[in-house]
Protein backbone atom coordinates (compact mmCIF):
# COMPACT_ATOMS: atom_id res chain seq x y z
CA UNK A 1 0.00 0.00 0.00
CA UNK A 2 1.58 3.24 -0.94
CA UNK A 3 1.95 5.36 2.33
CA UNK A 4 -0.97 8.07 2.47
CA UNK A 5 -0.64 11.63 4.39
CA UNK A 6 -3.93 13.58 4.22
CA UNK A 7 -4.71 17.24 4.47
CA UNK A 8 -8.34 17.41 6.57
CA UNK A 9 -10.32 20.84 7.52
CA UNK A 10 -13.23 22.52 6.61
CA UNK A 11 -14.08 24.13 3.61
CA UNK A 12 -12.40 27.46 3.22
CA UNK A 13 -9.41 26.81 5.43
CA UNK A 14 -6.78 26.39 2.87
CA UNK A 15 -5.99 22.60 2.01
CA UNK A 16 -5.83 23.68 -1.22
CA UNK A 17 -4.02 26.32 -1.39
CA UNK A 18 -1.03 24.33 1.10
CA UNK A 19 -0.96 20.97 -1.28
CA UNK A 20 -0.71 24.07 -4.01
CA UNK A 21 2.64 24.72 -2.14
CA UNK A 22 3.33 21.54 -1.17
CA UNK A 23 3.76 19.26 -4.25
CA UNK A 24 6.16 21.27 -6.10
CA UNK A 25 8.07 21.27 -2.89
CA UNK A 26 8.09 17.22 -3.00
CA UNK A 27 8.44 16.97 -6.59
CA UNK A 28 11.86 19.36 -5.90
CA UNK A 29 12.80 16.85 -3.69
CA UNK A 30 12.22 13.70 -6.23
CA UNK A 31 9.19 12.42 -4.65
CA UNK A 32 6.06 11.32 -6.63
CA UNK A 33 2.86 12.51 -5.38
CA UNK A 34 -0.20 11.52 -5.62
CA UNK A 35 -3.53 13.19 -4.72
CA UNK A 36 -7.08 11.95 -3.63
CA UNK A 37 -9.87 14.82 -3.45
CA UNK A 38 -12.65 14.22 -1.35
CA UNK A 39 -15.69 16.82 -2.45
CA UNK A 40 -19.32 17.04 -1.49
CA UNK A 41 -20.41 18.55 -4.17
CA UNK A 42 -22.49 17.06 -7.60
CA UNK A 43 -19.43 16.84 -9.24
CA UNK A 44 -19.12 16.40 -13.20
CA UNK A 45 -15.60 15.97 -14.68
CA UNK A 46 -16.68 14.98 -17.94
CA UNK A 47 -18.11 17.78 -20.82
CA UNK A 48 -21.66 17.06 -21.32
CA UNK A 49 -22.41 16.59 -25.16
CA UNK A 50 -19.16 14.88 -25.68
CA UNK A 51 -19.27 10.98 -26.78
CA UNK A 52 -17.38 10.05 -23.63
CA UNK A 53 -20.31 11.92 -21.19
CA UNK A 54 -23.11 10.06 -24.21
CA UNK A 55 -21.91 6.75 -23.54
CA UNK A 56 -21.41 6.98 -19.83
CA UNK A 57 -24.72 8.19 -19.37
CA UNK A 58 -25.78 5.42 -21.76
CA UNK A 59 -25.09 3.12 -19.02
CA UNK A 60 -21.63 2.48 -18.93
CA UNK A 61 -19.87 1.82 -15.73
CA UNK A 62 -17.07 2.81 -16.34
CA UNK A 63 -15.30 4.94 -19.10
CA UNK A 64 -11.85 5.93 -19.56
CA UNK A 65 -11.11 9.01 -21.77
CA UNK A 66 -7.48 8.76 -23.03
CA UNK A 67 -5.05 11.39 -24.96
CA UNK A 68 -1.30 11.01 -25.62
CA UNK A 69 -1.16 13.87 -22.67
CA UNK A 70 -3.46 12.20 -20.31
CA UNK A 71 -6.04 10.07 -19.58
CA UNK A 72 -8.72 9.65 -16.69
CA UNK A 73 -11.29 6.83 -15.43
CA UNK A 74 -14.58 7.75 -14.16
CA UNK A 75 -16.72 5.21 -12.60
CA UNK A 76 -20.30 5.74 -11.72
CA UNK A 77 -20.93 4.75 -8.09
CA UNK A 78 -24.71 3.47 -6.26
CA UNK A 79 -26.47 6.44 -4.78
CA UNK A 80 -25.12 6.60 -1.34
CA UNK A 81 -22.52 4.63 -1.51
CA UNK A 82 -19.76 5.28 1.02
CA UNK A 83 -16.53 6.10 -0.52
CA UNK A 84 -13.39 3.63 0.25
CA UNK A 85 -10.35 5.95 0.68
CA UNK A 86 -8.55 2.21 0.31
CA UNK A 87 -10.10 1.70 -2.78
CA UNK A 88 -9.44 4.47 -4.08
CA UNK A 89 -5.55 4.40 -3.51
CA UNK A 90 -5.48 0.76 -5.08
CA UNK A 91 -5.92 2.40 -7.77
CA UNK A 92 -2.90 4.46 -7.93
CA UNK A 93 0.30 2.90 -10.06
CA UNK A 94 3.18 2.54 -7.49
CA UNK A 95 5.23 2.91 -10.37
CA UNK A 96 4.37 6.34 -10.91
CA UNK A 97 3.84 7.91 -7.36
CA UNK A 98 5.37 7.82 -3.90
CA UNK A 99 3.30 8.65 -1.58
CA UNK A 100 -0.65 9.86 -1.67
CA UNK A 101 -1.77 13.11 -0.80
CA UNK A 102 -5.51 12.89 0.53
CA UNK A 103 -7.51 16.09 0.73
CA UNK A 104 -10.56 15.79 3.33
CA UNK A 105 -11.74 12.34 3.90
CA UNK A 106 -11.21 14.09 7.34
CA UNK A 107 -12.81 11.44 9.25
CA UNK A 108 -10.58 8.36 8.15
CA UNK A 109 -7.99 6.56 10.20
CA UNK A 110 -5.08 7.64 8.38
CA UNK A 111 -1.93 10.19 9.30
CA UNK A 112 -2.96 13.08 8.82
CA UNK A 113 -2.37 17.52 9.20
CA UNK A 114 -5.36 19.18 10.94
CA UNK A 115 -5.77 22.62 9.54
CA UNK A 116 -7.66 25.09 11.39
CA UNK A 117 -8.74 28.85 10.81
CA UNK A 118 -10.38 31.53 12.73
CA UNK A 119 -13.90 32.25 11.72
CA UNK A 120 -14.18 29.44 9.51
CA UNK A 121 -15.47 26.38 12.26
CA UNK A 122 -15.02 26.26 15.61
CA UNK A 123 -13.63 22.24 15.34
CA UNK A 124 -12.87 19.95 12.87
CA UNK A 125 -13.32 17.10 14.61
Amino acid sequence: MLPLLAIAAWSGTGKTTLLQQVIPQLKARGIRPGLIKHTHHQMEIDTPGKDSYLLRKAGADQVIVASSQRWALMCETPQGAALDLHYLVSHMDPALVDVVLVEGFKDEPVPKIILWRAGVKEDVS
